[in-house]
């Protein structure tokens, strides 16, 4: 190693800059917030963790923004095949 670098030509900020649409930032989660993202990345055979994250933030965003006559509408379809079905099993 040399006793001496010379910095004069350094510059500031991240080695890569992040990519279009993207903001590098810093911020605290809890670990066990952490493992948890890290061990659905792991169960699917890899991936990105922060990717997941991110997803979890936009469709937390999106479920918000949605209508309540949205969300009616959404959970009558998803029920009302297994109520129908769950009725006919006991005629």
């Amino acid at each position: 190693m040399k006793t001496e670098y010379d910095f004069r030509q350094g510059k500031r900020g991240p080695v890569t800059p992040a990519p279009p649409g993207k903001t590098r930032i810093t911020i605290r989660l809890d670990n066990d917030i952490i493992d948890w993202f890290k061990s659905q990345v792991e169960a699917a055979g890899g991936g990105n963790y922060q990717t997941l994250i991110n997803d979890a933030l936009r469709n937390h965003i999106l479920q918000k923004q949605e209508s309540l006559e949205d969300v009616f509408r959404r959970v009558l379809q998803e029920e009302m095949p297994r109520w129908t079905t769950s009725n006919a099993a006991q005629k």
